[in-house]
């Protein structure tokens, strides 16, 4: 347990951090389920899905929730994976 008012203190806002993260990357999660899904599923509006799903994982890197390499990784899948079944 912390001793001092400041360790204190930063245990609090250290938990506080590590919740709104957890959100930002379970919203992450969802939204890419949900492109795949939607890729899969043929939806009609599908290239609107998957750049709300850029977008959102774009917010995830300037929050610094996620690293840019590991942004840019799923997003880089989620584009070949929409580029491979509109060109078939």
């Amino acid at each position: 347990m912390a001793n001092n008012k400041s360790s204190k203190k930063n245990i609090e806002i250290n938990e506080r951090n590590r919740k709104r993260n957890l959100h930002y990357k379970t919203l992450v999660k969802t939204v890419v389920k949900k492109s795949l899904a939607a890729i899969e599923n043929g939806v009609e509006d599908r290239v609107a899905i998957v750049r709300s799903a850029l977008r959102t994982i774009d917010k995830t890197v300037t929050k610094g929730v996620i690293n840019k390499k590991a942004a840019a990784r799923r997003k880089s899948r989620l584009a070949r994976k929409l580029n491979t079944t509109v060109a078939a």
